[in-house]
């Protein structure tokens, strides 16, 4: 990976904090790399000329994110928006069309070697659905442009706190048990894996897998998914590596209760969770404002904040930017050259 090249940063929702949290945190790195800011151009560029930043601004085609150069935030003209639209700070199609357009543009850019990595705002599921698009979240739609199956990539919430990967995201509860596999869960754990060794090579990290039901099952008296599925699951990845040589140890399934006490406890270094409020609700209580949304398995990185649109803060003018500031520096890590 070159680390000379820009990070490109889809900003999100216009109507929402994406926008401001996106400048902000750009205007606070752009010593550490370039950065490229794909959205509605006037918008951007106002809030940085707002700043009052001593930094240069520069407006750039697709293809053009080359002429950046240390120092700079460079502005991705996505297409307009009427200001009046903006200032509802509220879900609509407008908005909707251009945060995909935005997105779809940044993703392409990491995916031609145009960029270094792909950081994500807050968006709005409902103002892409409504301007006609088929859309589940991020992590889907960037699944299906890098041309690769959902079972292929893993939502994972890397914290200061906690580090939780996810067997199933945006599916609803009562769908969950039937969405839970052995080669599911299988991939979970080895992407979770993969992030750890590579957040620190040196070390042996631990993850522990939870189950899906009160007491992991209790041995079948609430469910036999953990013997039946996930403890199978997890028995036949012991046998391979990193597992075998223990450079990753493995344990689990376990009650998810205990296991993310456990780790926020610093007992284990990661966290397979079954589904998304099991990972979600325990990532925004113990990291909220430091976790980064991470999605491994995509040919390219790709890293988001962990909150929503906030459109009451959008309107408030209270956006805070840790979330895009761990997002972006997550993202530098780990395209960093060794030799950095």
């Amino acid at each position: 990976m070159n680390a000379r090249l820009p990070v490109a940063v889809a900003v999100g929702d216009p109507c929402g904090v994406g926008p401001s949290v996106s400048v902000a945190a750009a205007l606070q790195r752009r010593g550490e790399a370039p950065l490229a800011l794909f959205g509605v151009g006037h918008q951007l560029e106002a809030m940085i000329l707002a700043a009052g930043a001593a930094t240069r601004c520069v407006a750039l085609r697709e293809s053009e994110l080359s002429r950046l150069q240390p120092g700079d935030v460079g502005v991705v003209d996505c297409g307009a928006l009427d200001a009046a639209l903006i200032g509802r700070h509220a879900p609509c199609a407008e908005a909707g069309e251009l945060q995909l357009r935005a997105l779809r543009a940044a993703a392409q850019a990491v995916r031609a070697g145009q960029a270094r990595a792909l950081v994500t705002g807050p968006t709005s599921k409902a103002a892409v659905v409504s301007a006609g698009h088929s859309f589940r979240g991020q992590t889907e739609f960037l699944a299906q442009l890098d041309g690769r199956a959902e079972d292929d990539v893993t939502m994972m919430f890397l914290g200061p706190k906690l580090r939780v990967a996810l067997v199933t995201t945006h599916l609803p509860i009562a769908a969950v048990p039937g969405a839970i596999t052995g080669a599911r869960v299988q991939r979970t754990v080895r992407h979770l894996a993969q992030a750890l060794l590579q957040l620190a090579p040196r070390a042996a990290p631990s993850i522990a897998v939870a189950g899906l039901n009160p007491h992991a099952g209790e041995e079948g008296l609430f469910g036999r998914e953990e013997i039946d599925v996930v403890g199978p699951g997890v028995a036949a990845l012991r046998a391979e590596e990193p597992f075998a040589s223990q450079r990753v140890r493995l344990y689990g399934p376990a009650p998810a209760e205990a296991v993310l006490r456990a780790a926020q406890a610093g007992q284990f270094d990661g966290v397979v969770a079954m589904f998304h409020d099991q990972a979600t609700i325990a990532s925004k209580l113990l990291d909220w404002g430091a976790a980064v949304n991470t999605t491994w398995g995509l040919s390219f990185l790709r890293t988001s904040v962990d909150h929503g649109v906030a459109y009451d803060a959008a309107a408030r003018g209270a956006a805070e930017s840790e979330g895009m500031l761990a997002a972006l520096d997550l993202a530098l890590e780990l395209t960093r050259n060794p030799h950095d």
